[in-house]
């Protein structure tokens, strides 16, 4: 396999700190800046429906639950993301 050269792609590094930051602000959307979109908006609609169910009590403990899942998630999936390309974080 003489003059064969394999081709790399050049990604840039996903920062755990801005995903989870985005899920802060807005649960789900560290998820979908990782690429884990359908994850992101699983994670987006099960809060909003929590929101809903604030009004009759049920659903805080669904509102907390789907805000702190979506920033941890946010935080592995931009380090499982580093780690599939190669990239330290």
């Amino acid at each position: 396999m003489v003059g064969t050269s394999v081709y790399y792609a050049q990604v840039a590094p996903k920062s755990p700190a801005l995903s989870v930051l985005a899920s802060f602000f807005l649960p789900g959307l560290g998820s979908m800046i990782n690429g884990d979109v359908a994850k992101g908006v699983g994670i987006l609609i099960g809060y909003l429906i929590s929101c809903v169910l604030v009004i009759v009590l049920i659903g805080i403990v669904g509102v907390f639950g789907f805000w702190v899942w979506g920033m941890v998630d946010a935080a592995a999936g931009a380090r499982r993301w580093n780690a599939r390309h190669g990239i330290l974080s």
